[in-house]
């Protein structure tokens, strides 16, 4: 159909203007398009609601974000269906004339999984109740007895009327599940039997039709009634009477026939939060195959998805044939759409690109160019309203000759915004526009930040379709991307903001996060509301130059602290020098952040402007010192290391313990143990007393006691929950066994990769890498191996862990007896350690092939030299008689 508005906006009538958005009418055609495919499909001679086998085209799935209308348009379904008049003008009058019962329920009520499929199996048995006003006898029977083992005591009518099933009509389904056991116990011709409890009626019933008799097999002859009956009375049970209930129906005479057409609504209940929910309603559709499923949530199904399979009963794309492509291009308004699932709301990037491709053209070509195409679907966020709005400007600017270009679509548009505004009040415009500064938010971040002492705003803004809902986020509320750029860059709005009232709200949101993450802090501290309100607050304190950063300087030091390392994500790095201070922490934590993915040398470069712009308090200051110096310590820089960790001790704020723990490690990698050790008493936990401990009794080849302080260390971990402490310790517990035990230290190493996985430790990651070289020393393949990491340990700029590799490689050597490949790699190892940092690697090197050191060493190790030695070509011996039993 032509797009009038497009075909009136120019003199030019060269090119074809479509319509490319409808009032539903895409939606509508494919409910009667599926529906009058169905129909016909069951209609057919040899359709059998028996059939458990045939693959299943009886569901229709509309998906899409929170707010596109979902429900709005399932409501217009069921009315459309229900009555003639009240179906819109334009969808037109369908082909079928069937007898059809529209039966809506809304999942969103859901409490657990039983009630609610309980609710959803009463509801359409109700309707069902009330359109046929006769008894469904196997079903009402099963029903029965179902109620009567599970519910004892409780009568159905009261639970009806008390869950709100049926409004004032309670009586009808009671009253007919009572008739049908009357017209059962009539059948089998056993009068005593009428008003008994179900379950004797159940029995007498299963054993006529395992006689054969006539009149039972008629009234409830399904091939699998009895089995049904003889079942437990439960939830499985119960899952499974549809299959009754379409038995029934199909039973009934042509006069009374009925297609029930069972819409279910926001179905994201059902299919995100319980799968065995999403299970008993697949069962539903499956097992009512003359029924046809109109369901609505915030993803399409995944029934065809063959990676499913045991978590629900019937998947693939030989179950589900309709289902197996989500659809998500809505069809041309002339075209009735095909497929079985349906995007409502926001497009995707391609479909935004289709869309607007296709609606204006010059002999079947778009007329507007790719370039300004893409700029448009950049700026919509899929809103099909922006780009609408995008093409009456394309058109606008063509009206005054000038040919458009992709610069004019960076902006957003005051109609769209003006359209949002219309019908909110003054204090939900004002909460709108408060909101539009936080990425995500709930009821009482929303309040804060908007200043209001109340929340019922915020909530009544929450049932407007401009604000999407996910309710398994931690901040479950968002404001529309299109809607929120149009808010944040509006001109023209009688009551829009001026700077200062931007200003003032971004200072009161930047509290209310402080407020929340401080609260949670102290009641149960949580590392995902931590992250998150890191990352709206440094957006919010850089974007509009907030002085007063208060909490986020101690959330820095938090996030730093748990050595995880998740990305902040901040909108763009800093050009040039930061200039607020703002501007310097969120830099600071970019760095800091960066360096599991950067060259340390990029940390350190970052690092010392953000120092040199003297804009971090001196807390903060100890922070970029203190991760300055690891990052000079793994760039094989010692001395500068040193002066930093240095500098940071002697201020003795919050990192001195860290930077003590520094400097040992610094005195350990000089071959200064005992001066190491002697440091042990004085770290602590924050200190990390028993990594360094650790680090000294592995390299002296102390396994036991290395083991000891790794598993002492792991435990301190996770008893204060730093996941981060936790993932090194592993690793390096796996590295202390890796020499003497391999089978205990791949357990370990598993062990390690699954602390890491999540985490952003690129240091750890490769050491592990190294671990596993260790733990296989004397196999085929460790020098390719070996080989293969220093490439990736180049990329990182952590040579310090090359001297690690030719550790491993040396070992591997000894193990092997392969003299001039381990003189080459002790070779190696001299040249590594020239600085003096690891040069105690080499003299390990030495003892492992019982060689004589070259010269006099520098080494001062915790006891004698010859201990040392004699350990360490201890596992050397007991590594070749492991491989030599393995043979």
């Amino acid at each position: 159909m032509a797009d009038l508005r497009a075909l009136f906006s120019s003199n030019n009538p060269e090119y074809d203007a479509v319509e490319a958005f409808t009032d539903r009418q895409s939606q509508w055609a494919a409910v009667a398009a599926a529906l009058g495919e169905h129909l016909q499909h069951v209609a057919r001679p040899g359709f059998d609601v028996e059939d458990l086998e045939s693959p299943r085209a009886n569901v229709l799935m509309f998906y899409g974000v929170g707010g596109a209308g979902k429900s709005t348009l399932l409501r217009k379904i069921e009315a459309a269906l229900t009555l003639a008049e009240d179906r819109p003008a334009q969808w037109g009058a369908p082909a079928w004339t069937q007898r059809l019962l529209p039966i809506r329920i809304d999942l969103s009520r859901s409490v657990s999984t039983g009630s609610d499929y309980e609710r959803v199996l009463l509801t359409i048995r109700l309707e069902l109740a009330r359109a046929l006003g006769r008894t469904l006898p196997s079903f009402d029977l099963a029903l029965r007895n179902y109620w009567e083992t599970v519910h004892p005591g409780e009568l159905l009518d009261e639970y009806i009327r008390r869950t709100g099933i049926a409004g004032k009509v309670t009586n009808l389904l009671p009253g007919q599940l009572q008739a049908g056991v009357g017209e059962i116990a009539a059948a089998l011709q056993l009068p005593g039997l009428v008003g008994s409890a179900a379950g004797q009626i159940t029995s007498a019933l299963v054993t006529a039709l395992r006689d054969r008799h006539d009149r039972a097999q008629a009234l409830a002859g399904a091939a699998r009634t009895a089995d049904l009956l003889e079942a437990t009375p439960d939830l499985e049970s119960l899952s499974y009477y549809p299959h009754l209930l379409a038995w029934d129906l199909a039973q009934l005479p042509a006069k009374k026939a009925v297609t029930p057409v069972i819409i279910l609504d926001t179905f994201e209940d059902t299919a995100d939060r319980h799968r065995d929910l999403e299970r008993l309603l697949q069962r539903l559709v499956w097992l009512m195959p003359a029924s046809f499923f109109v369901l609505a949530g915030r993803t399409s199904l995944q029934w065809a998805d063959p990676a499913l399979h045991g978590q629900l009963d019937w998947t693939g794309p030989t179950s589900w044939p309709s289902l197996s492509t989500a659809r998500s291009v809505p069809a041309p308004r002339t075209a009735a759409p095909t497929g079985r699932q349906h995007l409502i709301g926001d497009l995707s990037a391609q479909d935004c690109e289709t869309h607007l491709a296709r609606r204006l053209t010059v002999e079947g070509r778009p007329l507007i160019d790719a370039d300004i195409r893409a700029a448009i679907t950049t700026r919509s966020h899929g809103l099909p309203l922006h780009l609408d709005l995008a093409v009456s400007r394309y058109l606008e600017i063509r009206r005054t000759g000038r040919t458009p270009v992709a610069a004019d679509f960076d902006c957003s548009f005051p109609a769209l915004l003006a359209r949002t505004l219309s019908d909110l009040t003054a204090e939900e415009r004002h909460l709108l526009r408060s909101v539009s500064l936080l990425d995500a938010w709930d009821l009482d971040l929303a309040t804060r930040a908007a200043g209001l002492t109340q929340q019922a705003t915020a909530r009544r803004l929450t049932e407007r379709p401009l604000i999407a809902e996910n309710p398994y986020a931690l901040w479950p509320y968002h404001l529309h991307r299109a809607i929120r750029t149009a808010v944040r860059e509006d001109t023209h709005s009688e009551d829009r903001w001026t700077d200062t009232d931007w200003h003032q709200a971004a200072t009161r949101a930047l509290a209310a996060l402080g407020e929340q993450w401080t609260t949670a802090t102290a009641q149960a501290p949580s590392r995902m509301l931590l992250v998150a309100c890191l990352r709206q607050g440094l957006r919010l304190a850089r974007d509009h130059r907030l002085t007063d950063l208060g909490w986020l300087t101690a959330a820095a030091f938090d996030y730093a602290d748990d050595s995880v390392w998740e990305p902040l994500t901040l909108p763009t790095d800093i050009i040039g020098a930061p200039d607020t201070p703002a501007d310097a922490l969120a830099e600071l934590l970019t760095a800091i952040t960066r360096r599991q993915r950067e060259h340390r040398q990029r940390t350190v470069e970052r690092l010392t402007t953000v120092l040199d712009s003297g804009l971090l308090s001196s807390s903060l200051t100890e922070l970029a010192l203190y991760y300055r110096a690891k990052a000079y310590k793994d760039l094989d820089r010692g001395a500068a290391a040193r002066a930093g960790m240095r500098q940071v001790a002697d201020a003795d704020g919050r990192l001195a313990p860290k930077a003590r723990r520094g400097l040992a490690n610094l005195d350990r990698l000089a071959g200064d143990f005992p001066a190491a050790l002697a440091a042990v008493p004085t770290l602590g936990w924050k200190g990390g007393h028993n990594r360094v401990l650790g680090d000294i009794h592995w390299s002296h080849a102390n396994t036991p006691q290395a083991v000891a302080a790794f598993e002492a260390g792991r435990t301190e971990a996770e008893e204060r929950g730093v996941a981060g402490e936790r993932a090194m310790m592993q690793v390096r517990l796996a590295l202390a066994l890796s020499f003497t035990d391999p089978v205990r230290a791949d357990e370990e190493l598993a062990l390690a990769h699954q602390l890491l996985d999540g985490l952003d430790q690129r240091a750890n990651n490769l050491l592990a890498s190294i671990v596993a070289l260790i733990k296989d020393a004397g196999t085929v393949g460790v020098t390719d191996r070996a080989q293969a990491l220093y490439a990736d340990i180049d990329s990182a700029g952590l040579p310090y862990l090359h001297r690690f590799v030719e550790l491993a490689v040396a070992f591997h050597h000894a193990v092997r007896e392969e003299d001039q490949d381990l003189a080459a790699t002790i070779d190696r190892l001299h040249t590594l350690t020239a600085t003096g940092d690891f040069a105690y690697f080499c003299d390990i090197a030495f003892f492992m092939a019982a060689l004589p050191l070259p010269g006099p060493s520098t080494i001062r190790w915790t006891t004698s030299e010859d201990d040392v030695r004699t350990a360490w070509r201890g596992l050397v011996r007991a590594r070749q008689e492991h491989l030599r039993a393995g043979n």
